[in-house]
């Protein structure tokens, strides 16, 4: 039987990169990702830095996931809207995103969802506001969050945008 942990943490969505970042770490501390729930991390015991893992910001879709399988990459599962991958590190560097470019229309996807869910937030909230409900706060506060957490990822989305343009 294989040795488990699970971890609770909680990451915002701008910090995407450093949850990888910690995953890739527990990784290397001989803990691979071995499935994602809520705020909650599944490990299993492994070799040290036999793995590495990697998440993006992805749909549902069965073709993609089959075609990182072909690359021989692991699907670990979902939360909600991420995909979570790993790959054994002796089959070669594992990226999900090949250059500048690809990072930025990440970002560009990470911050159409963010403007839809908090658009509809903030209609919900200045709607049910101007009914009366008392509970419209919850509404404007989540707009609010996930209009900073928009900001947080354009700016990330500016500085590649600047990183490409000083390598062209």
């Amino acid at each position: 039987m294989t040795e488990k942990k699970t971890m609770r943490k909680w990451y915002w969505v701008w910090d995407f990169e450093k949850e990888e970042e910690w995953l890739n770490e527990m990784a290397l501390n001989g803990w691979v990702l071995e499935s994602v729930g809520f705020c909650t991390y599944t490990f299993e015991k492994c070799e040290p830095g036999e793995y590495a893992v990697r998440l993006e910001m992805h749909g549902m879709d069965e073709s993609y996931i089959d075609f990182m399988r072909e690359t021989g990459a692991e699907y670990i599962g979902r939360m909600a809207m991420w995909i979570y991958f790993r790959k054994k590190t002796a089959d070669g560097p594992f990226d999900l995103f090949s250059d500048i470019d690809s990072r930025i229309e990440h970002l560009k996807k990470i911050g159409r969802a963010l403007s839809v869910i908090g658009a509809a937030n903030l209609l919900i909230g200045l709607s049910n506001n101007l009914n009366g409900f008392r509970f419209s706060w919850i509404n404007l506060f989540c707009a609010a969050l996930l209009t900073y957490s928009l900001g947080r990822i354009h700016g990330k989305k500016e500085a590649l945008e600047r990183e490409r343009r000083l390598r062209e």
